[in-house]
């Protein structure tokens, strides 16, 4: 059982976590493109994916409950710590930057209308905070993957 519920977490690390962390830079490409639904599309995707990251968090749990007790996992073990922090961190950026930035953008850009030079005059000022929180996020999130890995 142990191996299966690692095996769901590696998996959902990689097909939920990596897309929460990739999609806000396709929004940027689209942003550039003036592309209002896909900005929105991808809006909406970054947060189901982070949402449904939760769920490997949880798996993350039931992984360190089944672990032998020789091993004294618990949430105080520095590297689960810090993990969990840095996850927190990423997430609540993600929620609450990221998403209503690209859902701003979306709409920005469905108000401007066809005009390319108004597009990108109304998008343009939610670019950095989208690559920045965007960048934040994924640098936190590679931080979780090293420690999950190193397990210093």
């Amino acid at each position: 059982m142990e191996t299966l519920v690692n095996v769901l977490h590696v998996v959902g690390a990689v097909f939920i976590v990596g897309p929460m962390a990739i999609l806000p830079m396709s929004a940027m490409r689209a942003i550039r493109a003036r592309n209002a639904s896909q900005v929105g599309l991808l809006a909406k995707s970054t947060n189901l994916f982070s949402l449904l990251s939760l769920l490997v968090v949880v798996l993350g749990f039931a992984l360190m409950g089944m672990t032998d007790p020789k091993e004294k996992l618990s949430m105080t073990t520095p590297w689960i710590l810090i993990s969990l922090i840095l996850y927190v961190i990423a997430i609540v950026l993600s929620l609450a930057l990221v998403v209503p930035t690209l859902r701003r953008a979306a709409a920005d850009l469905e108000s401007a209308g066809a005009t390319p030079a108004a597009a990108t005059a109304v998008a343009a000022p939610r670019y950095p905070a989208i690559a920045a929180g965007s960048g934040i996020v994924s640098l936190l999130l590679v931080a979780v993957v090293v420690l999950m890995v190193w397990q210093p």
